[in-house]
């Protein structure tokens, strides 16, 4: 990587600040730290979980676009993310929510039915949200969401960052592990992509999230009460190999509403396919 790519990272970095500044950072209680949230615009209230070893940049390329629509987006780094605090009482999605609910009456108070977009492993913490919440929590929209059984993680596919030297040698470890499982495009794993990602795997200390490789998604969605709506990019690593295997277990699902498939994107499809995301996220909370 040269020197246009070095503009490209510095580019990217200006994005970031400039998105999260045209919003406001507001934090709230996680034991004895703090939880991060960012948020924009103002109208009905959308909450935005996102992925293991993010932050609120995994919707970098949304959150503009959705409050501009009406909503009052809020995007928080999920505890031991991003600048927010770990959690005193766990490791895992499990302990999240009630630092979420926390949070909700800080900065939404008294509101109810709060529309959720997750993402990822942020799909797991939303469905236990609206289990164990179920009155703060209207349409629920699932972005890649581990619905199987099981649900093996991609270790094998990726390098480890800690091994190569910060710099250029480290974006391009970064860049292929964007392409091992979150992005299908080599266009789409552009300068924003591996420095959002990049800085958000080497902040990130909630490493353990073994609940998104059981069952829990898979059994939890079974018993809410819905609406509940599921977006999929079409080469989602979660879902290679077990399409028909998803369509049969999701056909038994009583709340889901609507499953969209986006084509020629993968896992983190709200960045791929930003706009064909964002516009299906706004028909299915208008819906």
């Amino acid at each position: 990587m040269g020197s246009g790519a070095d503009r490209g990272m510095l580019a990217a970095r200006a994005e970031v600040a400039r998105v999260a500044a045209a919003g406001r950072r507001v934090e709230t209680v996680c034991g004895e730290g703090p939880l991060v949230w960012h948020v924009w615009g103002e109208g009905r209230p959308l909450l935005l979980l996102h992925g293991g070893s993010g932050s609120w940049t995994h919707f970098v390329r949304n959150v503009e676009t959705l409050a501009a629509a009406g909503y009052q987006v809020m995007a928080p780094d999920l505890p031991g993310s991003g600048d927010s605090a770990l959690p005193p009482d766990g490791n895992d999605a499990d302990v999240i929510p009630r630092w979420l609910v926390l949070g909700l009456e800080q900065i939404v108070p008294g509101a109810r039915a709060i529309d959720v977009v997750a993402f990822s492993f942020g799909t797991v913490v939303a469905v236990l949200l609206a289990r164990d919440w179920p009155e703060q929590v209207g349409r629920l929209v699932l972005t890649g969401p581990p619905v199987f059984r099981d649900n093996p993680p991609p270790f094998g596919r990726l390098r480890s960052w800690r091994d190569a030297p910060e710099g250029a040698a480290r974006d391009e470890v970064h860049r292929h592990n964007l392409l091992a499982f979150m992005l299908c495009d080599p266009g789409a794993a552009d300068s924003l992509a591996v420095e959002t990602h990049g800085r958000n795997v080497e902040r990130d200390r909630m490493t353990k999230r073994r609940l998104a490789r059981t069952s829990l998604v898979h059994d939890t969605i079974r018993e809410l009460p819905g609406p509940l709506h599921l977006i999929v990019g079409e080469r989602d690593f979660i879902f290679e190999g077990r399409w028909d295997q998803a369509h049969a277990l999701l056909d038994e699902v009583p709340a889901l509403r609507s499953r969209l498939l986006i084509e020629g994107a993968g896992h983190w499809v709200s960045y791929e396919a930003a706009d064909r995301y964002n516009a299906a996220v706004l028909r299915l909370l208008r819906d």
